[in-house]
């Protein structure tokens, strides 16, 4: 068996994307409210506002867990539905929900993982500079106080922020997310605060003996689509804007060295002693993969140098990603080689297709049952290298609010009939079943056939140059 007895199995989500009643018994709107209530904004201009209605279906759902079989469920804590001010008074109804939730998830056996950032700032903060404000890893730090009082002595595991190269790239310099800013000056400084508001956070769970805590990073290896000179150096400068930027700076005290280059006059001198600070491990470092990067250089695109391509024969998801399993097993070496093999979990793997229409109550998405089967292949691979991977969750439960892309991309494993909020079990569902059932040993098993009567997912592959996305 590839996996040990106690590698823990789980699906992940997020609460701007599921929980719906963002304003819901006296919470507070968070940047993501309003970028998706401005027209233009989000596919569709669809929003957050219903999403799966967990907010009011949360032990129906758990019940569902359950019957899936996790070991962990991933979830995010809305800041503004426990501080609606993102500052003072605690609001106790949206406190009162996730402390329902986690007794549910134990109740259940389910180890609750919660995620205390995935993107959803306070408005009240953002207008007082949001992460540009110095004074923003304090506010993060007392929130994050706010839930270790309240549930930390029943949530085992933590996750002060998920990718936070998502919310100082796409939030501060591409425009794509919330904010929708686009100002080269302020990533640099955005990052830097994220990661003083991580190890604050960390200081503070220390002094209260808690459990496990770490973050949670987007990766993806970068290959260099030629060998020529110039590809190799825009492949190394793009691993260092994605992969190194937050990593170095956890794991060593320092920023990589190209990040001065690329960013030129905007990258600031930062002070030695909060680099220092900064220098903070955790107890285990989040991974959420979907694809690689495969790099050209581009020398009129800035400020990287470098654009992605996506070959020409690849199998790609609707998002326009690669499906590149190996690159996974990759992605874990490198961890193991390059930060003396840390702790792991994968915090996100997944992938979203065109799922067809229920047919006698059943979904069938073999397409997204071969990704995952690729991809525990993958993590196994690794694992049997002396990588120190402890976990693996699915990206996503279910089929959600995908950010700008509205509710048009699905990555679940429970379709959401968004006119009743059905939840249908696709067969991707079943096979993770079976694979948590067996502790992994389903993966490596021979895949069957579609059910007879059911359209396959065979959406024809686009071979163009992916849309710019969360890896980008």
């Amino acid at each position: 068996m590839p996996f040990p007895d106690d590698f823990l199995w789980g699906a992940a989500t997020s609460a701007y994307q599921i929980e719906g009643a963002p304003l819901a018994d006296g919470a507070g709107p968070s940047i993501w409210h309003r970028f998706a209530h401005t027209p233009g904004r989000v596919a569709g201009n669809e929003t957050g506002d219903l999403a799966c209605d967990h907010y009011h279906r949360a032990l129906d759902d758990v019940a569902l867990m359950a019957e899936l079989g996790l070991d962990v469920y991933r979830f995010s804590l809305a800041w503004g539905r426990v501080l609606p001010e993102g500052r003072g008074a605690v609001n106790r109804r949206g406190l009162d929900f996730y402390a329902r939730l986690v007794d549910a998830l134990l109740e259940h056996d389910i180890q609750p993982m919660a995620t205390l950032y995935h993107w959803d700032l306070p408005v009240a903060l953002h207008e007082r500079g949001g992460w540009l404000n110095p004074d923003s890893p304090h506010w993060f730090a007392d929130y994050a106080e706010t839930l270790f009082r309240a549930l930390g002595d029943r949530v085992p595991f933590w996750i002060t922020i998920n990718e936070p190269w998502v919310v100082t790239v796409p939030g501060y310099l591409d425009g794509q997310l919330a904010p929708g800013h686009r100002d080269l000056f302020e990533p640099p400084r955005v990052a830097h605060h994220l990661l003083l508001a991580h190890a604050e956070a960390v200081a503070v769970y220390r002094t209260l003996g808690r459990q496990q805590i770490g973050l949670a990073v987007n990766l993806e290896p970068q290959h260099p689509a030629s060998p020529s000179p110039a590809d190799l150096e825009a492949s190394r400068r793009r691993d260092a804007f994605i992969n190194r930027w937050f990593l170095d700076a956890l794991m060593f005290g320092r920023y990589p060295e190209e990040l001065a280059d690329i960013f030129g006059p905007a990258w600031p001198e930062f002070p030695a002693k909060s680099l220092e600070q900064i220098r903070c491990r955790g107890d285990f470092v989040g991974v959420n993969y979907y694809s690689r990067g495969l790099v050209r250089a581009a020398p009129d695109v800035a400020p990287l140098g470098a654009v992605r391509l996506t070959p020409s024969d690849a199998e790609l998801t609707t998002m326009g990603w690669e499906v590149y399993p190996k690159g996974l097993t990759e992605t874990l070496l490198w961890l193991r080689d390059r930060y003396a093999n840390p702790p792991l979990y994968i915090t996100e793997n997944g992938a979203a297709f065109d799922d067809p229409p229920p047919r006698n109550g059943r979904v069938e998405d073999p397409r997204r049952v071969a990704y995952l089967r690729a991809h525990i292949r993958a993590a196994a691979k690794a694992l049997e290298q002396g990588v120190d991977l402890r976990g693996y969750c699915v990206w996503s439960l279910f089929d959600n609010f995908e950010w700008a892309e509205g509710y048009s991309k699905c990555f679940g494993l429970y379709q959401v009939d968004p006119s009743d909020q059905t939840r249908r079990p696709k067969a991707s569902a079943r096979f993770y079943r079976e694979v948590m059932a067996s502790r992994g040993a389903a993966a490596f098993q021979e895949p069957t056939p579609p059910t007879a009567g059911y359209a396959a997912d065979t959406a024809p592959r686009d071979a163009r140059a992916a849309p710019a996305s969360r890896a980008d």
